[in-house]
C-alpha cells in the first residue's frame, strides 16, 4: 500500500508540473492577443447554453450520424468515467475505498461498466472511419488529408491504454474483494473471470499494477493532451462559450483595434487595422487556433478546397496555430537582449510574415487568403465554433488597407464604387432601366415630389445594384414588381437614389469604402423614413439585416422569397397555371446558412401547379457555394476547377427544366455554369436557370393575360 502510495503521488506530483508549465505558456501567450468586443461576455444564459447543448448535447457533432455518435459515447465516457479517477486515487490510500453517498450503488458501477464498453465501440468506430478515410487512399478527398495523423492514433491507443488498465485492475478488486460494486459492472466482472485462476496473490499484484496503470496512462494523456490537438478537450467549452451567438455567420464584425470599433473618420494612431501579424489577433482568435480538432469538417465542405484550390479552413487555422507557437517564445521574452538570445529558428519565425508567398517565407499564402468565398460551410460544420470567415476577412483587411496587396482584377470593382457606386460602373442614371416593358407605372421616390415614403407605400423595393443594371437580375426586379403589383402590395424605389450597400467592399476588406457606401445608404433611408425594405438580393438582404443596424440603419429587411411565400399563403397571389417544368433549386449563402432563410423560396416552388422539385444532394446549410461570394464575382477563377461549374453539375444531375436560385449573384454564375456545359455537349438545350420569383409569376397570371403567342420559356432573355 506505502508503495502504490508513493509511486502514485510521485507520478501525478510529475505530470501537474509537465502540464501546468504547458498550459502556463498558454496561457501568457493568449494574454499576448488584443482584447476582444464586448459582445462576447453578453448573454450569459444564450452562452451556457450553447455550451450545455454543444460540448454536452455534442449537437453539432451528431449531424454526421456515425461520427457523431462514436465521438458522443467517447465523450460521455470520459464524464462518467471520472468517477473511475476519484476510486483510483481513493485506492491508494484505502483498498476498500468507494466514493460517498452513491460509490456502492449498483446504478454506478453499471454505467462506469456501459461506458467503458461504449468508449471501446467507439475506438473502433473512429479508427474504422480513419482506415476508410485515409488521405493515402483518397488523397485530398480525405477530411484528415493535412491533418497529424500520427498523433490521432497516438491518441485513440491512449484511450484504449486507459479502458483496458480499467478493467484490469477493476477484475483484479473484484477477486481479491475490495471492489466497491456488489453486482451491475458486467465488464469489470467478466475481466475478473479471466483473472480468476491466476490466484489471489496475483490478482492482488494485479489490483496495485492496474491502479498504477490506469492512473499513469490517464496523467500520461493530460500530458499529451496539453501538448497536441487534444488541446479542445479542455479549451472547447470556452471557446463555444465566447463565440459570436447565434453563430459567426451573417454580418461580419468592424474593424476592432484593442476591443474598440476604429472610427475611420478619426482613427487613432496606434490602431491596428486588420490583422498583420499573429498577435495582432484577438485572444479569442488565438483560443480559436489552439481549439482546432482538426476533424477536418470544414475542409470537406469547403468549395475552394473541394475544386482543387490551396484554401482549406483546417490547414490555414492549423498553420496560424502552429505560427503562433513557434513565435511564442518571441511574443513572450520579456526584452530585446532576451529575444536577442533565443534560437535562431524562433527569430526567424518571428520575421515571417503572416501573408506571404513561399518564397517571402509567408504564413498564409495569398492564394489561400484569396480563394474564400466567405460562404460560411466551415463556420456551419466547425463542431468547436471556430469563426473561419472572421479571421480571414480580417487578415484581407490588413493586405487591403495596409499593404495594398489583393487581387487586380478586384481593382476595377473597387474604382467603380468609389466613382459610381455600382461594381460595373454604370452609374444612377441606369438604375431604373429594368422598368421598361412593364405594364404600370413603378413609383420612384422623389418623382412626386414627395421625399418622404407615404403612407400608403407597404414596403420600399431595394433593387440592388445587380436587379437594376445585370440583364438577368432585371427578370427578377421585373417578376417581384408585377408580384407585388397583382398582390396590390403599395411598393416604391429610390431609383437613382440608391447606391451600393459595400458587400463586396467589406468581404474584400476594404472596410473604409464600406463604410462610406453603407452610411450614405443609411442616410438615404432614414431621410426617406424607410422602415420595411424588400430585396431580391441575399447578399444586400444580409448586410441590411446585419451589418447596417451597427450603423444606425434599423429596419424590417425581408427578402423576396420570404414575403412572396407570405402573399401566396394569405391568398393574396394565387398560382393556378400549370407550369410543368421538372425543378431543382440552389441555395444562396448568404440567404440559406448565413441568414436560415430555407423553407420560403421551397413553399414558393411547392405551392406552383406542375412543379416537380427534386433537391441537390448538398441542400440547406450543406448547400454548395456557386462561388460568387466574398468579392469573387470579379476575380477569375484561374486555380483548379470552377465552383460554379462544380455546382452546376449538381444542378444538371437532377434533370431539370428549370435550376432556380433566390439570388443574383446565384443566377449568374449558374448562368454561366450551365451556358459553358451546353457548349461542351454536357446539358439539354431547354435547360434555363431563373429566380423562383418568375416561376411563380407564369404561374400567377391569368389567362386573359396572355397572348395568342406561345409565351417565352422562363428564363430567357425576354422581358418578364
Amino acid at each position: 500500500m506505502v508503495l502504490r502510495l508513493i509511486l502514485g503521488l510521485a507520478m501525478t506530483a510529475v505530470a501537474l508540473a509537465l502540464a501546468s508549465r504547458r498550459v502556463l505558456m498558454l496561457y501568457r501567450l493568449g494574454r499576448v492577443g488584443q482584447p476582444v468586443d464586448p459582445d462576447r461576455t453578453k448573454d450569459v444564459r444564450v452562452r451556457g447554453l450553447a455550451v450545455l447543448t454543444e460540448v454536452f448535447g455534442q449537437r453539432k457533432l451528431l449531424k454526421w450520424s456515425g461520427a457523431g455518435a462514436a465521438h458522443f459515447a467517447v465523450f460521455w465516457g470520459f464524464v462518467i468515467l471520472g468517477a473511475t479517477i476519484v476510486e483510483g486515487y481513493g485506492a491508494l490510500f484505502d483498498r476498500d475505498f468507494h466514493i460517498p453517498l452513491i460509490g456502492t450503488d449498483t446504478w454506478l458501477g453499471f454505467l462506469e461498466d456501459l461506458f467503458i464498453v461504449a468508449v471501446l465501440v467507439g475506438l473502433a468506430a473512429f479508427a474504422a472511419i480513419r482506415l476508410r478515410q485515409s488521405p493515402s487512399r483518397t488523397g485530398r478527398a480525405s477530411r484528415f488529408s493535412g491533418s497529424h495523423l500520427g498523433a490521432a492514433w497516438l491518441v485513440l491507443f491512449m484511450i484504449f491504454n486507459v479502458m483496458w488498465t480499467l478493467l484490469l485492475y477493476r477484475g483484479a478488486q473484484i477477486n481479491t474483494g475490495h471492489f466497491p460494486y456488489a453486482h451491475g459492472a458486467f465488464a469489470s466482472e467478466a475481466a475478473a473471470d479471466v483473472l480468476r485462476p491466476l490466484g489471489h496473490s496475483a490478482n492482488n499484484v494485479l489490483e496495485t499494477v492496474g491502479i498504477l496503470a490506469s492512473l499513469g496512462v490517464v496523467l500520461s494523456f493530460l500530458v499529451l493532451v496539453v501538448h497536441s490537438k487534444h488541446l479542445h478537450i479542455f479549451l472547447a467549452p470556452f471557446n463555444i462559450a465566447f463565440s459570436r451567438r447565434p453563430r459567426a455567420l451573417g454580418g461580419l464584425l468592424p474593424v476592432y483595434s484593442e476591443g474598440k470599433v476604429v472610427d475611420f473618420e478619426d482613427p487613432g494612431e496606434d490602431d491596428k487595422i486588420g490583422r498583420g501579424a499573429i498577435e495582432d489577433f484577438t485572444w479569442k482568435g488565438l483560443l480559436d487556433f489552439a481549439t482546432c480538432t482538426e476533424c477536418g469538417r470544414c475542409q470537406s465542405q469547403c468549395p475552394a478546397w473541394n475544386t482543387d484550390k490551396p484554401l482549406s479552413p483546417k490547414l490555414l487555422i492549423m498553420g496560424l496555430r502552429d505560427h503562433a507557437l513557434a513565435k511564442a517564445p518571441y511574443l513572450l521574452a520579456s526584452s530585446d537582449e532576451e529575444r536577442a538570445a533565443l534560437p535562431e529558428e524562433v527569430r526567424a519565425e518571428a520575421e515571417r510574415p503572416l501573408v506571404g508567398t513561399a518564397e517571402q517565407n509567408g504564413v498564409i499564402d495569398p492564394d489561400v487568403l484569396w480563394s474564400c468565398v466567405t460562404c460560411g460551410a466551415c463556420v456551419e460544420q466547425c463542431p468547436v465554433d471556430i469563426e473561419h470567415v472572421d479571421h480571414i476577412v480580417d487578415m484581407r483587411r490588413y493586405q487591403v488597407m495596409i499593404e495594398s496587396e489583393f487581387p487586380r482584377e478586384a481593382q476595377t470593382m473597387l474604382r467603380n464604387l468609389e466613382r459610381s457606386g455600382d461594381p460595373w460602373g454604370r452609374g444612377a442614371k441606369a438604375r431604373l432601366e429594368w422598368t421598361a416593358g412593364l405594364p404600370f407605372e413603378v413609383r420612384v421616390l422623389g418623382e412626386d415630389g414627395c421625399d418622404r415614403i407615404p403612407d400608403d407605400v407597404e414596403y420600399l423595393f431595394w433593387v440592388g445594384c445587380a436587379g437594376s443594371l445585370d440583364d438577368n437580375a432585371k427578370r427578377t426586379s421585373r417578376a417581384v414588381a408585377e408580384l407585388l403589383h397583382e398582390a396590390e402590395v403599395g411598393f416604391m424605389v429610390l431609383g437613382s437614389g440608391e447606391t451600393c450597400t459595400g458587400d463586396a467592399a467589406r468581404r474584400l476588406g476594404q472596410e473604409l469604402l464600406f463604410e462610406q457606401l453603407a452610411r450614405q445608404n443609411v442616410e438615404t433611408l432614414n431621410e426617406a423614413g424607410a422602415k420595411k425594405i424588400v430585396v431580391t438580393c441575399a447578399h444586400c438582404f444580409n448586410t441590411m439585416s446585419n451589418e447596417y443596424p451597427s450603423l444606425g440603419g434599423e429596419y424590417e429587411v425581408v427578402h423576396h422569397t420570404e414575403l412572396l411565400a407570405r402573399l401566396v399563403a394569405e391568398g393574396k397571389l394565387k398560382p393556378v397555371q400549370d407550369v410543368d417544368v421538372a425543378v431543382t433549386y440552389h441555395d444562396p449563402c448568404y440567404l440559406g446558412r448565413h441568414n436560415r432563410v430555407f423553407s420560403p423560396p421551397r413553399d414558393i416552388l411547392g405551392s406552383i401547379p406542375g412543379v416537380r422539385l427534386t433537391e441537390m444532394p448538398r441542400n440547406r446549410e450543406r448547400s454548395f457555394c456557386c462561388g460568387a461570394g466574398g468579392a469573387r464575382m470579379w476575380i477569375e477563377e484561374t486555380i483548379g476547377t470552377r465552383i460554379n461549374e462544380t455546382r452546376t453539375d449538381e444542378a444538371l444531375a437532377t434533370e431539370p427544366d428549370l435550376v432556380t436560385a433566390a439570388c443574383p449573384f446565384c443566377i449568374v454564375m449558374l448562368t454561366d455554369g450551365v451556358a459553358t456545359r451546353k457548349q461542351q455537349g454536357q446539358a439539354e438545350e431547354k435547360v434555363r436557370v431563373t429566380d423562383v420569383s418568375e416561376v411563380l409569376l407564369r404561374s400567377v397570371r391569368k389567362p386573359a393575360e396572355k397572348t395568342t403567342a406561345a409565351p417565352a420559356p422562363i428564363g430567357d432573355d425576354s422581358p418578364a
